[in-house]
């Protein structure tokens, strides 16, 4: 069973896997412990830098501004974070379920001398320890997909902004393109592993990574669970042919 089925389903999809539902946590939590050290290097190295590319579209959609408090929920290493600040955000929340990811975050933040602006909260994104209507703005950055119930963080996301608050989610989603499946598909499940295990040491949290981007709701499945937790108008914007995608949702 699928991670949108519903939470009263006792199973989920770890990659091709299935699995309780309460292991995926701990599963994903496992991969990237594995990989924290390495993820920027990484995200550079199996997406040739485009992945840079397409955060720089996501923030110009997000269009920070001094009067925004930004919840940015399975924060990483910061990359949307602090872009964020860089662009002139008033205060941003960086969250992450991933002690060890979060760690490398707040080393970046020294090393950068950030500070006054910026918060970290280790949490889980389906129980966001935040107030109702308490920001006016939620990113979340190639985390959606690790999820375990996909519909309670796209509830809470909710939850949390305040009217006229926005929704942001930049995710690997279905390629549009035809010609383009069989490349990415040979690329996704030879080379990305292959990639894992010579530069991160760990082979399984990037046969994970291609097996979980199948997984995930596609652009119209996606858009219509934002639609039924209360998100109104609800676009989405492909990027490199649907490999990844921009989802937008208003708390109105």
């Amino acid at each position: 069973m699928t991670d949108n089925a519903g939470s009263q389903d006792q199973t989920t999809h770890f990659g091709f896997r299935t699995v309780a539902r309460e292991e995926k946590k701990s599963l994903v939590r496992g991969v990237f412990d594995g990989v924290a050290r390495r993820y920027d290097l990484m995200n550079d190295l199996m997406s040739f830098g485009v992945h840079r590319l397409w955060k720089r579209a996501f923030l110009a959609q997000l269009a920070p501004r001094p009067s925004m408090r930004l919840l940015d929920l399975a924060g990483g290493t910061g990359d949307i974070a602090f872009a964020a600040l860089d662009r002139g955000a008033g205060f941003v929340v960086l969250s992450d379920i991933n002690a060890a990811m979060l760690s490398v975050a707040q080393d970046r933040a020294m090393e950068q001398g950030r500070a006054g602006k910026l918060a970290f909260l280790c949490a889980d994104a389906e129980h966001i320890p935040v107030p109702d209507a308490s920001v006016d703005a939620v990113t979340i950055a190639f985390g959606l997909r690790n999820c375990t119930d996909i519909p309670a963080v796209l509830g809470e996301a909710f939850r949390v902004l305040r009217p006229g608050g926005n929704f942001l989610c930049l995710e690997f989603s279905r390629v549009t393109v035809a010609p383009l499946v069989p490349v990415y598909d040979a690329y996704s499940f030879r080379v990305l592993p292959a990639l894992g295990r010579t530069v991160a040491r760990d082979e399984e949290a990037y046969r994970y990574l291609a097996e979980s981007i199948r997984k995930f709701p596609p652009q119209e499945e996606l858009a219509a669970m934002m639609r039924e937790k209360g998100f109104a108008r609800v676009t989405w914007r492909d990027l490199s042919g649907g490999i990844a995608a921009i989802h937008s949702g208003w708390r109105l």
